[in-house]
């Protein structure tokens, strides 16, 4: 009896743990909200598996090429956070947001997924945006941010350091708050590269 205790004790252990395993990368994307013209593009990815890298919609034709790598961390800013879903959409290099539409939703075209590894960092390929021809606004990255088991919500827009519209004024104060909100572009085999770190509950914003 001693040893059929044992055992089922044993096999009810290793079905919970493979039970464990099997759902947590999936915990990211539970409780999708179920309307889809008024919930957050953040769920309107096509692909089922999401990864750590992904490519924005006509990187191939844009002359500023741009490469964001960085790594999610908890709000300690120590840990790695991993199956963090991360979210941008940005206007093209006109400065111009250009819109879709799919099934009577409208959404931006230029925009992208990632989901962070196991070390917590993630890849986006995408390119610079310009500023609106006609405004004063900024040359800007919009990100949203998913973790696990929370509601998704808005962080810091990614500017640029070398946009002439970020005024010394502007910059000492996003400097002050957080420094890694301003990419430093870097030339490197024909595109530019930028780092963009995230402490998740440290930027949340909105725009």
């Amino acid at each position: 009896m001693k040893y059929l205790k044992a055992l089922f004790s044993i096999t009810f252990l290793l079905a919970t743990c493979f039970t464990v395993v099997a759902q947590e990368p999936a915990d990211v994307l539970a409780d999708i909200p179920q309307d889809y013209k008024k919930r957050s593009p953040i769920y309107d990815f096509s692909e089922k598996n999401l990864n750590s890298v992904d490519t924005i919609p006509d990187f191939a034709s844009k002359k500023n090429k741009l490469k964001i790598t960085g790594t999610i961390y908890e709000s300690d800013g120590v840990t790695p956070a991993k199956n963090v879903l991360l979210f941008i959409h940005q206007t093209d290099e006109n400065g111009d947001f250009e819109l879709k539409r799919h099934n009577k939703k409208r959404y931006v075209h230029h925009r992208g997924w990632v989901r962070t590894d196991a070390d917590g960092k993630y890849t986006l390929y995408t390119f610079v945006p310009g500023s609106y021809i006609y405004g004063n606004e900024l040359k800007q990255i919009y990100p949203i941010v998913k973790e696990p088991n929370k509601p998704e919500y808005k962080i810091e827009t990614f500017l640029f350091d070398d946009d002439p519209l970020l005024t010394d004024k502007c910059r000492t104060k996003v400097e002050q708050t957080d420094p890694q909100r301003i990419l430093k572009l870097d030339k490197k085999e024909g595109l530019w590269v930028a780092t963009r770190d995230i402490v998740l509950g440290k930027e949340i914003d909105s725009y």
